[in-house]
């Protein structure tokens, strides 16, 4: 991979020009007190060097005449490695991580104007850490005062985001490599739910076994809180307690990806807890996977990015309208957006190393964004019959039958030169399948 850390850190030097560009690690996350969370590093600073150590900060700097490529990291230190883990150190962030130059993290001050002072603009984007946003700002000021005598020195901070997340929104082979795995592991964890899910156990027991696999499988671990939502439990989209006990004649719902090479994958299935449908669930589970598989449908290069949501959000508008739910002429209800007491989210996100991954959808207001091979998608239509729904005064009152019902299923997307490829097709969704 540091052939491909490497190639991406060209590119990226390619189209900044004479700007110099910075890159921050992300910071420990505090668990309670003084216990953290497993580290998870930044996912630009990884995508552009692999490095997966807190307190440090990459420099792209392609004017430089030796050094452009920079890291300044912690430097080794055997007490603090005994308590929180090996140190990279200087020597290595340069043989490894292949660096043309590496200092100590507390030299930055020191070091780091000299790979501004003849930059055009700084590429930064300022983040959450607002100690380092003044660092690089009070740099820039700095700079800014002395530009009249030297005649050289950033006039501009831009956002890195604006050309990094371009870069990422389009997969590589090696990165295609790593998703399909993610894919692959979420995959059997789903497939294994679904075989011991039963009345009178409870969603913690099904999201512990998701997650066992994860783990045993070689990923990372959960890729987000695993979501398994029994009975009217599914109609909270972000539900995470994962405590009820299932009940027969009920759906559960199981929103679970994997981490696996700091990549993700992504994947919703519903399904009946005692192995069958009523009459209500399976009318409804059939107009959210029509309208799933229409919206994949739209996953072709060439096609906007919002046609997969509007698609979507036709076929569950036609359904609600059809079996009484809503009332009214099709364009308008979509218009006027009456489906959204049913239909609160979006169709799709990019997917990669954020599950909600990084990738602009519109262009401004008329131009959305245009799906090309390589970029990797969600589609995951729902419905939601959500118990105490406030309906315009035009729309009747929902039939209680339909009342706490709550359907959602999730493939992740790739776009291929001639359509799509459905990475998560393993895990079977057809009425057919899915009952047992």
């Amino acid at each position: 991979m540091q052939i491909e850390y490497r190639q991406r850190r060209e590119q990226l030097m390619a189209k900044i020009g004479n700007g110099t560009a910075i890159f921050r690690s992300a910071p420990m996350a505090v668990m309670h007190n003084d216990v953290e969370y497993v580290y998870r590093q930044d996912s630009d600073f990884f995508y552009l060097t692999g490095f997966n150590e807190p307190q440090a900060v990459a420099v792209l700097a392609p004017h430089h005449a030796e050094h452009r490529f920079v890291l300044f990291v912690q430097p080794k230190d055997r007490e603090k490695e005994v308590w929180s883990g090996y140190r990279c150190g200087i020597d290595a962030a340069k043989e490894i991580y292949g660096a043309d130059e590496a200092y100590p993290i507390h030299e930055l001050d020191e070091k780091l104007p000299q790979y501004l002072e003849k930059a055009d603009r700084i590429y930064y984007h300022l983040g959450r850490d607002r100690a380092f946003n003044d660092t690089i700002l009070g740099h820039y000021q700095r700079l800014l005062q002395t530009y009249p005598k030297r005649g050289t020195g950033p006039v501009a901070i831009e956002d890195t985001g604006t050309i990094i997340h371009s870069m990422r929104l389009i997969k590589s082979q090696a990165e295609l490599e790593l998703m399909r795995q993610a894919a692959a592991i979420a995959i059997e964890a789903h497939n294994h739910a679904q075989e011991i899910t039963a009345p009178g156990r409870y969603e913690y027991e099904i999201q512990a076994e998701i997650e066992r696999i994860f783990r045993v499988r070689g990923g990372m671990g959960p890729a987000y809180p695993s979501i398994v939502a029994s009975g009217v439990n599914a109609c909270v989209l972000h539900y995470i307690e994962n405590e009820r006990q299932m009940q027969d004649g009920e759906l559960l719902l199981i929103d679970a990806g994997c981490a696996y090479g700091y990549y993700n994958s992504d994947i919703t299935r519903t399904f009946p807890v005692g192995g069958k449908f009523t009459p209500e669930q399976k009318t409804l589970y059939e107009i959210v996977l029509e309208a799933q598989k229409q919206a994949i449908a739209q996953v072709q290069p060439g096609n906007s990015f919002k046609s997969v949501h509007d698609t979507a959000v036709r076929v569950l508008t036609e359904g609600l309208v059809e079996l009484g739910i809503l009332q009214g002429e099709i364009d308008k209800l979509i218009e006027e957006d009456k489906y959204k007491p049913y239909y609160m989210h979006r169709t799709s996100h990019w997917l990669g190393l954020d599950v909600h991954d990084v990738g602009v959808y519109q262009h401004g207001e008329d131009k959305p964004q245009i799906l090309q091979p390589g970029q990797i998608l969600t589609v995951e239509p729902g419905l939601y019959i959500v118990p105490d729904t406030k309906l315009a005064e035009d729309q009747p009152e929902t039939h209680p039958r339909w009342v706490g019902i709550g359907i959602r299923i999730e493939d992740d997307v790739l776009v291929t030169p001639n359509g799509h490829e459905v990475l998560t097709a393993g895990v079977p969704k057809e009425v057919d399948e899915v009952e047992r």
